[in-house]
């Protein structure tokens, strides 16, 4: 009987596992090894280069620039995407009077917050683009100019043009997570909030005592999806930015430099090395992640 079993599960299995094998695994392994040659995309039999291609990584400054960018965003973009995502949950679920409830309108916010999840990223791209135009077209610097102020360069500022990218990011994000949490807060008892409330906690102790800790594994898997998104951006950076990572490369991350050093200079064994480097940044961030914040359950 269990033969049987394990056939049936097998036969089930194995077409999925197939697919897996051909379509990720069999791609990755493809990328680690054009990564030790000095494929340019045109020849049968690449040379085999071994880890040259990673040496000259390590004096490659702009890289390493664009691995500090994502950096950066790893650890900006979820902290501040879960604190803002976290204090309007809260407040569309439990910031009513007594902690009992949601604001007026709580339902129709959901829907608002959510909309920028239903724009592809290239679109929610082009339409910060035209934003942060430096003329009178663009939304934040026609009211400037109208005052007879500078307008700002949001995008062609080497100071500026990084935190109008991470800007976007968040904006993006952040209402994806609002109705993720919202769901997560839903799940609780109202009955915690209650007797809480009757106790004398005010909306802060409600949100620490009791929202936080309940939600802390749905924050654990957002903050790691989160991540992994800062260190795989792309679109926003490509599609907004000067000279596609610029102005000066204040804004270019791996991901464009995979891109540029593969589709426009065709050092396809280079940009693969990049990618390995990528792959293990990213491996390496989930477990740390899932390790760092792991704690016990709490049932209710």
């Amino acid at each position: 009987m269990n033969y049987g079993r394990m056939r049936f599960v097998t036969g089930f299995l194995a077409i999925p596992v197939a697919l897996y094998v051909i379509y990720v695994i069999a791609p990755y392994a493809q990328a680690f090894y054009i990564a030790f040659t000095d494929w340019r995309g045109v020849s049968a039999s690449p040379r085999f280069v071994g880890t040259e291609n990673f040496r000259r990584l390590a004096g490659d400054g702009i890289f390493w620039e664009a691995v500090g960018h994502n950096l950066l965003l790893l650890i900006l973009m979820p902290l501040l995407t879960l604190v803002i995502a976290l204090f309007f949950a809260f407040l569309l679920n439990a910031g009513g009077r007594g902690g009992t409830g949601g604001i007026w309108g709580s339902k129709f916010y959901r829907v608002v917050f959510f909309f920028p999840q239903v724009l592809a990223i290239a679109v929610v791209a082009v339409l910060f683009q035209q934003v942060f135009r430096p003329d009178r077209s663009g939304m934040l610097n026609a009211p400037l100019i109208a005052l007879g102020l500078e307008p700002v360069g949001f995008l062609s500022d080497t100071d500026i043009a990084f935190w109008s990218i991470l800007g976007v990011l968040v904006w993006q994000a952040v209402g994806f997570y609002v109705v993720l949490f919202s769901a997560g807060i839903a799940s609780i008892p109202r009955d915690m909030f209650e007797a809480a409330a009757i106790d004398g906690a005010g909306g802060a102790q409600l949100f620490f005592r009791i929202t936080l800790p309940l939600l802390w594994d749905t924050i654990q898997v957002g903050w790691v999806y989160l991540g992994i998104a800062a260190l795989d951006v792309f679109a926003v950076v490509w599609v907004m930015t000067a000279e596609q990572g610029g102005p000066d490369h204040s804004t270019t991350v791996m991901a464009a430099e995979i891109y540029r050093n593969a589709f426009q200079y065709f050092k396809f064994g280079y940009a693969s090395a990049m990618g390995v480097v990528l792959f293990f940044f990213t491996i390496g961030f989930a477990a740390l992640a899932l390790r760092l914040s792991r704690r016990e359950r709490i049932e209710f």
